[in-house]
């Protein structure tokens, strides 16, 4: 239900401190070095179990901080007329985002009048009151026949973790830990909803090795119990202050490889973390190449494959432009894995203020600083792979299994696993025009063999017959990888969407026009010379005339559009032109059309 915190337990001088994992109680123990002074916001009080000096607020909340009326990418300007300027000076900073954030901490904890604790809090029920509510869980009741509890290793607004020592069965004599959650805490329908979520994603998830092992559930009548997996290594936020700071690239590498590797299993099994950090990542063992484990699932959710989420929750320097906006789904996991990798390689936050109005401003409207030092001497490679994870249109940021197959990740040879990417994009390109089908096969046949690197490798992960590939292929790929969450989550139905593909067989070719995605390729730079390549391709063997009522039928857009779409048509043969060639790969909208035109 939340963070991943630490709490030193055996004394303030140093001594042995121990790392609980808030979200699913996996804990560590290892000796924490002191952090480098710097300007902290106030810290967190996750609703699990535990306090911390370097964790990241985390939070959980159903009003959005901005509620900005204005296109992507355009600032709001000054009223032109109406304004005294004397009473109001341009520009004045806007609404306060703290404002909404607080409120609905005081509603989640009850409380009017007391100034709480930040942390990661389930969403604000809007107003639960004080009637009764259901606190059974259906948990089996018998935690002290299997555990024996040691002694506690953190507390949390929420609850506490404890040690402990299996019994009998399997884990006879095996430390594990357990998250004890009071039920006296959950005072919404959200809270309790909150933590059988939790439960029920950290069960129905299984066999990832970065992935903290999840044991069993128990409850009486005053708590939940939550067994998991003992992790004795330390946070990741540990080992990057114990190296001073920052990871070298090479290092980096390796941690960033076993993140993106476990998010892209969660993300084609349908649950998007929603609070990926460095304090939530534990290593399992103390030894420097020990396997890392991504804990605390308290903000995770099911979510299908066309799904969008419009709760607010995350932690604020972590947290994507998209969920501030309330539209968001997976791609707000690979903005976060950005901030981790941005701040693995430099030291430093991408985006930082001192109170939480002021991160979430920097996160909207701020780019991240690659000028300053380190950055200059890091390799261009690794540039780029955290700008195309850190670019504010979601659309265009890589997926997790993409980015294993970045140029700066390929010396580590790392598995590239299936991508649920892969499976929206040909349900989209069957279903579209025999125009638009044209218009993308010369776009695949402009990209070099760098680009197609990932593009093979999902390929072959469908097992094609013949060098070609049909439902069956797409059906047997995902029923390998399919759990009890792919299930919740009906990632399958995404199979039936793809049911003209019983009639017809993609060769490579094909795969590769039906895979691509024109909003990952626009954020290369060199897309320019991909477009005119591709053009060029169109020209030849797809071009044709077309009327603009035609055009804007083919782009989905109305009468509205059509003093906009004649620039898109060359007067000459009435074909598409280059600009109407790019604006027709990746459509535009009525509202985008308007405003581009009068620029």
């Amino acid at each position: 239900m939340g963070q991943c915190c630490t709490k030193g337990v055996s004394g303030e001088n140093g001594g042995s401190v121990v790392a609980v994992a808030d979200g699913n109680s996996a804990v560590s123990t290892n000796n924490r070095p002191k952090p480098p002074p710097s300007p902290v916001p106030p810290q967190s009080v996750g609703n699990g179990t535990n306090y911390t000096n370097n964790s990241t607020p985390a939070h959980s909340f159903t009003t959005s901080p901005f509620q900005s009326p204005y296109p992507a990418g355009i600032a709001p300007s000054p009223s032109p007329v109406g304004t005294p300027r004397r009473k109001f000076k341009w520009p004045f900073p806007p609404p306060s985002p703290a404002k909404p954030i607080l409120s609905a901490i005081l509603k989640r904890q009850g409380s009017t009048s007391v100034k709480p604790k930040e942390g990661p809090i389930p969403e604000d029920e809007g107003g639960e009151g004080e009637r009764q509510l259901d606190k059974s869980f259906g948990y089996p009741k018998n935690l002290t026949s299997k555990y024996e509890l040691g002694k506690e290793v953190g507390r949390g607004h929420f609850g506490h973790t404890c040690l402990a020592k299996g019994k009998k069965g399997e884990l006879k004599n095996q430390p594990v830990a357990v998250k004890i959650i009071s039920k006296a805490k959950m005072t919404t329908a959200i809270s309790i909803e909150d933590v059988r979520r939790e439960v029920k994603i950290l069960k129905a998830l299984s066999g990832h090795q970065n992935l903290v092992k999840f044991y069993d559930a128990f409850e009486d009548a005053n708590n939940v119990y939550i067994v998991m997996e003992l992790c004795e290594g330390g946070e990741l936020l540990d080992r990057i202050l114990s190296r001073g700071g920052r990871y070298t690239e090479e290092d980096a590498k390796s941690i960033v490889v076993q993140i993106l590797n476990v998010v892209a299993f969660c993300h084609l099994q349908g649950v998007v973390h929603r609070d990926l950090k460095p304090e939530n990542f534990l290593f399992a063992k103390k030894d420097e190449d020990s396997p890392m484990k991504v804990i605390d699932f308290g903000l995770s959710d099911f979510i299908r494959p066309d799904q969008r989420l419009n709760d607010i929750v995350g932690s604020a320097y972590y947290v994507a432009p998209e969920v501030l906006h309330r539209s968001y789904s997976i791609e707000a996991d690979m903005w976060s894995i950005g901030v981790i990798t941005y701040i693995l390689l430099c030291g430093s936050r991408p985006f930082w203020a001192r109170t939480e109005s002021g991160i979430f401003r920097s996160v909207l409207r701020a780019d991240p600083n690659f000028e300053d030092s380190p950055w200059p001497a890091v390799s261009a490679e690794a540039r780029d792979f955290v700008k195309r994870l850190l670019n504010k249109d979601h659309r265009k940021r890589m997926t997790a299994s993409q980015a294993l197959t970045h140029p700066w990740l390929r010396t580590e040879n790392p598995c590239v696993p299936l991508d649920i990417l892969i499976f929206k994009l040909v349900k989209s390109y069957i279903r579209t025009s025999p125009l638009k089908r044209a218009a993308l096969k010369a776009l695949s046949k402009a990209l070099a063999e760098e680009e197609l690197i990932y593009l093979r490798a999902q390929f072959n992960l469908l097992e094609p017959k013949a060098g070609c590939v049909s439902l069956d292929n797409f059906r047997m790929a995902l029923m390998k990888q399919t759990t009890d969450a792919m299930r919740e989550a009906r990632v399958l139905d995404v199979l039936n969407l793809l049911e003209p593909l019983s009639y017809k067989q993609m060769d490579f070719e094909e795969f590769c026009a039906a895979a691509i995605s024109t909003y990952q390729l626009e954020a290369l730079e060199n897309w320019e010379q991909i477009a005119s390549a591709a053009f060029d391709y169109f020209e030849q063997e797809g071009n044709r005339a077309i009327s603009v009522e035609e055009l804007a039928q083919e782009m989905n857009l109305g009468p509205t559009a059509y003093t906009f779409l004649k620039d898109c048509i060359r007067p000459s043969d009435r074909k598409l032109s280059f600009l109407g060639y790019t604006k027709f790969l990746h459509g535009v909208t009525i509202r985008g059309s308007s405003t581009r035109h009068h620029r």
